[in-house]
């Protein structure tokens, strides 16, 4: 059994307390500046709530996911890290690059696992097409274009009170939702090299920032879009990979993956078992766990999450200019 804390238990913390308990494999306990919060959360999953980190961390837990604001999380981590854990950090990894490589020398000086919860990854249909696609059964990837929307006010009705109304604090449609398709996109076809992006807050009640975005990209030399809103009625996800020798489509709402080889034919689907609420999340806990055990790498390596964040910062960088942009390398 591994100790686990928790540090945060907004929407997507208590997923992670559910979901690390349903493994069967972790001791979860909590952190919590809202003591109701806390409490009520604590009560529920019926684990310990501690008062504070300096008692979290006498009280000998080896694991942590940090699931504050994204602002937060850098200097959270660090000091986790010092103290020799192992984290699980929410997307995105953060708002700006300060820390980020001291963190990375930590992680390696500590001899710890650090990840990013991109939770596309543990996607089964998701997966298996990345792999018939890294096999090259489809020759090479040289286009991917993606589509994804929902009805952000059903889904995360508290939206308008917390982080996600200020860029600042790791809000808006780039950082809160494009971010899962870029780094899905990152896993497809290797690191985003360039964008230009177009975005606007066109829909979504009592914020300001934008709940559409537009992303032309390469991606070495794959060219990419993507397009997201956050205001849609059906909630779906598409990500096409158009490749030298067929095509290959993912579609999260339908629980599958579909190829086609040859003009006029119709699409061969791949289902696979439902992906139900949590699914995704038991999955990232077990891999996470996995990866401290030495079995295999966490699906989202710090590495590859920082790759996303910085073409986060790439991407807020050429709305605020209107220009391309080229994706930062370490």
């Amino acid at each position: 059994m591994h100790k686990v804390l928790v540090i945060g238990v907004g929407s997507i913390g208590e997923r992670h307390v559910r979901c690390f308990l349903d493994t069967g494999r972790a001791e979860v306990s909590l952190l919590e500046i809202d003591a109701a919060l806390a409490r009520t959360v604590a009560e529920h999953y019926g684990v310990l709530a501690h008062a504070d980190l300096n008692a979290a961390l006498t009280a000998g837990v080896q694991v942590a996911v940090v699931a504050t604001p994204a602002p937060l999380h850098v200097p959270l981590a660090m000091r986790l890290v010092e103290a020799g854990m192992h984290v699980l950090i929410e997307k995105p990894l953060s708002t700006t690059l300060d820390g980020v490589e001291p963190l990375r020398r930590a992680v390696v000086e500590r001899r710890v696992v650090a990840a990013v919860a991109y939770v596309y990854r543990l996607h089964p249909a998701l997966a298996a097409m990345r792999q018939a696609i890294c096999e090259g059964r489809f020759g090479r990837p040289v286009e991917l274009v993606a589509v994804a929307g929902q009805h952000f006010r059903t889904y995360r009705p508290a939206y308008r009170t917390i982080y996600y109304r200020d860029r600042a604090s790791g809000g808006g449609a780039i950082q809160d939702a494009l971010t899962h398709l870029v780094n899905a996109g990152e896993w497809l076809l290797g690191p985003m090299d360039r964008l230009v992006v177009d975005a606007r807050h066109q829909i979504l009640e009592d914020v300001e920032v934008e709940d559409t975005v537009h992303v032309l990209a390469r991606h070495g030399s794959a060219l990419a879009s993507y397009a997201l809103n956050q205001y849609q009625a059906p909630n779906e996800a598409t990500l096409t990979v158009v490749c030298q020798r067929g095509t290959a489509r993912f579609e999260s709402h339908r629980q599958r993956w579909r190829w086609m080889t040859e003009p006029g034919h119709t699409w061969t689907d791949e289902h696979h078992d439902t992906v139900a609420r949590d699914t995704m999340f038991i999955g990232q806990a077990h891999a996470f766990l996995d990866a401290i055990e030495g079995r295999l790498p966490p699906p989202c390596t710090l590495d590859e999450g920082l790759q996303t964040l910085r073409v986060n910062l790439a991407a807020l960088d050429s709305l605020r200019d209107q220009q391309w942009k080229e994706v930062e390398r370490s």
